[in-house]
């Protein structure tokens, strides 16, 4: 009786020991994969700020609440179990959808940076209003478009990261990844947006140094939000070009892929920076084919006849 309860703990031990293995390998996995996709949440928490810019503050912060819960609502409910099912039965079809992916990408990065070059408006400061219900469901309900739109460009580049897993494990990771990017994305805007106030109730306090504190707080958040909107741009554009170089790749097209691959060699083999020089020959080439192939997407795109007036969705 004690040689089986001693061998019934060993096992229970051992079980335990695996179920931790297996929670830590996916942790580590849903880290890759959430860094995979970085470029897009760059993008993402750039782009939610501008639906609360000017309006009035106590709605801010449950605006964008209800705007994380539609987030996730788009990845759990409908992004993940349509992604799991392509990865099991047609996993061709989700490296095709990542370059579909990656040309958005490619192409609403350039038409960004063909709006900033041809339009030169000057930028208007409005006074925070209060808006009626009707209105902010509009606001809520347009994130939501716009979200559901990147928060398919981050699962489905993290996908490609597990796609190797196991359908449980893939699962399981893919979830993880969906509240972490979800909770991350929101959890940074939602400092963004109320920071300006913080930083006001400092500048406001009559005590020092939390005025002069908070007048720089104050005056950052501005150029903070102008700052993540050039590194969203460029994120697109570098995350989209490396997509569809990868997806070439994958696909049998090795033509791009192998001059990249050789063009970063050289930088290599420089002691002690060679990682970080290859690195960035990787990013900047990968950036040279996204501007390249967005350009021409934005050039086709400006001629159709439907597209005069269009703004890509998450354009702001």
């Amino acid at each position: 009786m004690a040689g089986g309860l001693v061998g019934l703990l060993d096992d229970v031990a051992a079980l335990a020991k695996l179920a931790a293995a297996s929670i830590d390998d996916v942790g580590a996995a849903a880290g890759r994969a959430s860094v995979k996709a970085a470029g897009v949440v760059v993008d993402d928490t750039a782009v939610t700020p501008a639906y609360v810019h000017g309006l009035a503050a106590d709605r801010e912060l449950p605006i964008i609440k209800r705007i994380a819960i539609g987030s996730l609502k788009n990845k759990v409910l409908f992004i993940l179990p349509a992604a799991l099912l392509l990865s099991e039965f047609v996993p061709v079809l989700v490296e095709i959808i990542l370059m579909i992916g990656g040309a958005y990408l490619c192409y609403e990065g350039a038409h960004k940076i063909h709006h900033r070059l041809t339009h030169h408006e000057p930028e208007v400061e409005l006074p925070a209003v209060a808006i009626d219900a009707e209105h902010e469901e509009k606001t809520i309900k347009s994130a939501i478009r716009t979200d559901f739109i990147l928060s398919a460009e981050i699962m489905v580049i993290a996908l490609k990261d597990v796609i190797d897993e196991g359908f449980v494990s893939r699962a399981v990771i893919m979830l993880v990844v969906a509240v972490l990017i979800t909770v991350a994305v929101y959890g940074v805007v939602a400092l963004i947006v109320k920071m300006d106030d913080v930083g006001l109730r400092l500048a406001q306090s009559g005590r020092q140094p939390a005025e002069r504190i908070g007048r720089g707080l104050v005056a950052g958040m501005p150029k903070l939000l102008a700052a993540l909107s050039v590194v969203g741009t460029a994120a697109m554009v570098w995350v989209g070009g490396h997509i569809l170089v990868a997806g070439a790749h994958e696909l049998g097209w090795h033509g791009p892929h192998d001059l990249i691959h050789w063009l970063e060699e050289p930088a290599h083999d420089i002691a002690g920076v060679g990682g970080v020089l290859g690195w960035l020959v990787n990013t900047a080439a990968s950036a040279v084919v996204g501007l390249i192939v967005g350009f021409a997407i934005v050039a086709v795109v400006a001629r159709l006849p439907f597209a005069k007036g269009n703004e890509p969705a998450a354009a702001h």
